[in-house]
């Protein structure tokens, strides 16, 4: 007798039905699985027998065929495991249940627990919009799959629990899929000691989505700095907030249990992080850590230690914030809209730029290290400046420093003044303007005009630094609360691209 079930694959971070067909056919005892199915896959025949077995119903010795369709696509994971076995208990008549009616997800232990899988959010929204309304997804999953509305959430633990669902005697998951008005962050800007021109310019960076390099000697406190700049950050939409979660399902860095990724998130890949695992791929396209740092910050410490292809690689989602992965098996757009703030010692002892310790760097190393920072993406850099050593002073200072709330505050109606200026536009942030959304948002007046000039001429900055300056301009502004860009706020845009003029190269 031929039994089907609905579950889900995913490609990229799009969902695609899969309709799962078991037959028994003439032959000796076996089992076959068709449709292009990977390795993990292929290994459910042993997890999906014990499972069955454990779970006190028999898997007769009969030649099962199962069929993965469409079999254009080859599908991953171990996410068709539960739908496998119920087709194969309807098939073998040791169950009666609509399986149409409940699509599921699930991947088997022997025992016949059902165990979480990535993308259950994105499973989710693509059953809603081939027009299911219910779903059956493991225990952990729930939370996550409940943060989409208008489906029905049925979370099960085991095989026994999914046959009762299918039977209508579950009940759905009423929970609030994981969303949390708390706002809770480990580092605040009240710990930072001194520092002052660094916090304004995260300050600014956060208001205008601007990306940052901050440079100094040793233990100057960029890193410090660096891992604050989320608590500037206002809390992210829905629509935001959903898309988020499903990078880091399909990514596999969602916690068991969790629902909606509220707080944008920070990631800091270590240096010897290879270009796939920057920007996302290998055998089958998967997500790097640009996606996974959608709508938060990637933080790359020890800038130029990264291989220089790697950082090549960043080029395009800076640019057009997602990467397009293209392998032999297919190809996936990633979104990455992410905030870069990258840090770096100044020269190899890190010194260069220090009042007491004299820097022990020929010149010739000091312009290669120059040439390594200023190489790659320099000019995708809004905002660089420099991060001294503390005074022992300013370290001994019990005072409080304001805290991340009361910045974020100023960033929050900044950003408030950006949405409805942006509203209906595409853009969402100063740093997203585009040349015509300058020319109408960012006009500066004659004095300005002529220092601006001479400003360009002296520093030679080329016409993509000109025009990030004037969104830098446009933020100060905004902070400020000032409808258009005064000389105060175009000379401060100015002297954060100074990493040249120090280097006097």
């Amino acid at each position: 007798m031929l039994s089907s079930a609905v579950s889900v694959a995913v490609q990229g971070i799009d969902a695609v039905i899969v309709e799962v067909e078991v037959d028994i056919v003439k032959g000796l005892p076996g089992f076959t699985i068709v449709g292009l199915p990977d390795s993990t896959i292929k290994e459910a025949r042993e997890r999906i027998r014990s499972a069955v077995e454990n779970s006190g119903f028999e898997f007769p010795p009969q030649n099962f065929v199962v069929n993965l369709a469409p079999a254009g696509f080859r599908k991953q994971g171990a996410n068709f495991d539960l739908p496998i076995a119920m087709a194969i208990l309807a098939t073998t008549g040791q169950i009666a249940c609509d399986h149409s009616a409940y699509p599921m997800v699930g991947e088997l232990s022997l025992d016949g627990r059902i165990k979480p899988v990535r993308g259950a959010i994105a499973m989710a929204i693509g059953l809603f919009k081939e027009g299911y309304r219910r779903v059956i997804v493991p225990f952990d999953n729930r939370s996550e799959a409940a943060a989409i509305e208008g489906i029905e959430v049925f979370p099960a633990r085991n095989i026994r629990e999914a046959i009762e669902i299918c039977g209508g005697g579950g009940a759905p998951y009423t929970g609030a899929g994981g969303r949390s008005s708390v706002r809770r962050h480990r580092h605040d800007f009240s710990e930072v000691r001194g520092q002052e021109s660094a916090k304004r310019a995260l300050e600014i960076a956060a208001a205008g989505h601007h990306n940052l390099l901050l440079y100094g000697p040793p233990g100057s406190g960029k890193t410090m700095l660096a891992r604050r700049l989320p608590s500037l950050l206002p809390e992210m939409t829905r629509e935001q907030a959903i898309v988020t979660t499903m990078i880091h399902s399909v990514g596999g860095t969602l916690a068991p249990g969790a629902g909606l990724i509220l707080a944008p998130p920070f990631r800091s890949p270590h240096h010897t992080a290879s270009d796939v695992a920057l920007v996302g791929g290998g055998r089958q396209p998967s997500v790097g850590e640009v996606s996974l740092a959608h709508n938060g910050v990637l933080f790359l410490d020890e800038f130029v230690e990264f291989p220089s292809h790697v950082l090549q690689s960043l080029r395009q989602p800076l640019e057009d914030c997602e990467i397009t992965v293209s392998r032999a098996s297919g190809s996936a757009t990633f979104p990455a809209d992410f905030m870069l703030v990258a840090a770096s010692n100044p020269c190899q002892c890190g010194y260069l730029f220090d009042p007491e310790i004299v820097c022990k760097c020929s010149p010739s190393k000091v312009e290669g290290y120059f040439r390594k920072i200023a190489g790659p993406i320099l000019d995708r850099i809004d905002i660089e400046v420099q991060v001294p050593r503390v005074a022992c002073r300013e370290l001994l200072d019990n005072s409080k420093a304001e805290s991340s709330d009361a910045i974020r505050e100023r960033v929050c109606r900044a950003r408030e003044i950006q949405r409805a200026r942006f509203a209906g536009g595409g853009a969402v942030y100063n740093s997203r303007m585009n040349s015509d959304q300058i020319k109408e948002h960012c006009a500066i007046d004659s004095e300005s005009e002529r220092i601006f000039e001479a400003a360009v001429k002296t520093m030679n900055l080329s016409a993509r630094s000109f025009f990030r300056v004037l969104k830098v301009a446009r933020t100060i502004a905004d902070l400020a609360g000032s409808a258009s860009i005064g000389k105060s706020h175009l000379l401060e845009a100015l002297s954060y691209k100074n990493l040249q003029r120090h280097y006097d190269v």
